[in-house]
C-alpha cells in the first residue's frame, strides 16, 4: 500500500474547496430590485408592517428568507398596478391570514394576544398574595412563659462572658 497521497484526489479535494469558496464570495446580499427608489422606499415601509412567514420573528423588510423575496416582489408588483397600501395588506391578510401582520390588531380574535399576559400577571399577583396571607395566618405569635424567658436571659449571659472573655 502507497501511503503517498493520491494526486488525483488531491486535486479533487481542491476542486472542492475552490468551489466552496466561490460559492461563499457569490452569494447575493439583499439588494433593492426596483429601479424606482420612491417605489422601493414604500415596499420597504410596507414589509416592515408584515411578518416573515418562514421567520417569524423578523419583518418581510428585515428577512433573507426566499418566501420573504417572493412576498416583497409581489408587494412590488401590486404598488406597480397603482393599489394602495390597505389594498395589498387586505390581499396579503386573505391569503395568508392575520399572522402576517406584524402588529395584529386589537379586535376578538386576538384579544388572548394583547390582553392575555396582563391577565395572567394580575391571576399570579393574586395567587401570590393570597399564599402569603395564609401563610400569616398560620403564624401565631405566643408570648414567651417566665421559665422560657429566663433560660433566653441565660443563654444571652452566657454568650457575653464568652465574648467579653
Amino acid at each position: 500500500m502507497n501511503p503517498r497521497p493520491n494526486i488525483k484526489s488531491l486535486l479533487l479535494l481542491l476542486l472542492i474547496v475552490l468551489g466552496v469558496s466561490v460559492h461563499a464570495v457569490l452569494a447575493k446580499e439583499a439588494a433593492p430590485s426596483a429601479i424606482d427608489p420612491v417605489l422601493e422606499e414604500r415596499v420597504m415601509k410596507l414589509s416592515k408592517e408584515l411578518r416573515c412567514l418562514v421567520c417569524q420573528n423578523e419583518t418581510l423588510a428585515d428577512s433573507r428568507a426566499d418566501l420573504a423575496v417572493d412576498l416583497r416582489d409581489q408587494i412590488r408588483e401590486q404598488m406597480r398596478s397603482d393599489k394602495s397600501d390597505k389594498e395589498i395588506i387586505s390581499y396579503l391578510t386573505q391569503r395568508y391570514g392575520k399572522f402576517i401582520l406584524y402588529n395584529p390588531p386589537i379586535d376578538p380574535t386576538t384579544y388572548l394576544l394583547w390582553f392575555g399576559p396582563f391577565v395572567l400577571l394580575l391571576a399570579g399577583l393574586a395567587l401570590l398574595f393570597r399564599y402569603l396571607k395564609q401563610r400569616r395566618e398560620l403564624i401565631v405569635e405566643q408570648p414567651l412563659t417566665e421559665k422560657d424567658r429566663a433560660r433566653a436571659e441565660a443563654l444571652l449571659e452566657s454568650e457575653q462572658e464568652k465574648t467579653t472573655a
